[in-house]
């Protein structure tokens, strides 16, 4: 008889296959991946994730709940905040609550109810970033939009900063459904030379411009101060992006401009936690009724594009080519199609003096 056959059993497999990746390759996904909430619980998973998250390089913090004022005496940036005086510094208060928005407890999901981050539960995104020690790229984006506006009414800014204000471009007007001309609308003996209607100045529509515009400066300079302490605290930054979810507006810094904030003095407003906004040159640009693509269109369009009026390129051939550039890249989709149609219509100077 052939001695019975005895079975052993092999040697167990211990080399997880995730472990032979290099660490530049894990950092590669974890790029990707973006979202600090879930790099959060990513570094919860092993010791090496654990080193190996706080040297991302892309980074998008989403702030999500909104932190009370009553018995706060300092906001969710660290920046003092003065009792208000009168209704305009408790405007601009409520305005800086609403603008600086905690983040929701983050544990581990393993049920110790130990933080995923040491400092995460100062809810703050300053106290959050500073467990990032190479971020490079960064995306901020608020719950909300900083200007309310009626319903049916369409605002976008976007602003690009360094030690102050560079440029913004405001897009405004009440968005509809594609309808057929109308004598409501009425485009064609305006369309043809491009001027206002006299009804413009009459019926309060440029005061409406002007407020649009100046709400949406005070809310880009507002982000402006509060972004102070997130860019000394990481001096690799190359790009920094402050958005809200709705999509109002987006203040924007890059390379020049993030060294431009550090070796520049801000000049802060005396009214409230905000940067200054400097003496600007404004060109507005106006059309009754805009058709857009995808069955849109724009009542009452208008565009404005600010630059400081110490600028050293605000005349001249060159500056009308970057703001051409500056224009076309300053909003997506439907809306990319409505600047480059009102760029074409005619141009008024307006000048506004700092506040």
């Amino acid at each position: 008889m052939h001695p019975r056959a005895r079975i052993h059993a092999g040697p167990a497999s211990e080399l997880d296959q995730f472990d032979c990746l290099p660490d530049a390759l894990v950092l590669l996904i974890l790029n990707k991946l973006e979202d600090v909430h879930s790099l959060g619980r990513c570094s919860a998973v092993s010791k090496r994730f654990s080193v190996l998250v706080p040297q991302v390089h892309d980074v998008c913090v989403k702030i999500d709940r909104v932190v009370g004022t009553d018995g706060d005496t300092d906001d969710a940036l660290n920046l003092s905040s003065a009792k208000p005086q009168n209704i305009f510094s408790h405007i601009f208060k409520l305005m800086l609550f609403t603008i600086v928005k905690p983040f929701h407890n983050m544990r581990n999901p393993n049920g110790t109810g130990r933080p995923l981050f040491p400092q995460l539960a100062q809810h703050s995104p300053v106290h959050v970033l500073r467990n990032f020690s190479h971020v490079r790229n960064l995306r901020v984006e608020l719950p909300s939009r900083d200007v309310g506006t009626e319903d049916g009414v369409l605002l976008m800014w976007r602003a690009e900063y360094g030690s102050t204000l560079q440029n913004c471009v405001i897009l405004g007007g009440t968005l509809v459904d594609r309808k057929p001309v109308s004598a409501e609308h009425e485009p064609s003996s305006v369309e043809d030379n491009g001027s206002m209607p006299e009804s413009f100045y009459t019926n309060g529509g440029l005061k409406l411009r002007v407020v649009w515009t100046i709400s949406s400066l005070i809310a880009a300079s507002t982000r402006h101060y509060l972004l102070r302490s997130i860019i000394n605290d990481h001096p690799t930054l190359r790009s920094l992006v402050l958005a809200d979810v709705d999509g109002q507006g987006t203040l924007v810094m890059g390379m020049e401009q993030l060294r431009d904030f550090r070796e520049n003095k801000l000049s802060a407003s005396a009214c409230s936690n905000r940067t200054q906004v400097p003496a600007c040159n404004m060109k507005l640009k106006y059309a009754p009724y805009l058709e857009l693509p995808g069955g849109l269109a724009l009542q009452g369009a208008t565009l404005v594009v600010i630059k400081p009026s110490n600028d050293e390129s605000s005349g001249g051939h060159s500056s009308r080519k970057e703001t051409e550039a500056l224009v076309s890249s300053a909003f997506d989709g439907p809306f990319k199609f409505a600047v480059k149609a009102l760029m074409k219509r005619r141009t008024y100077l307006l000048e506004m003096n700092g506040f």
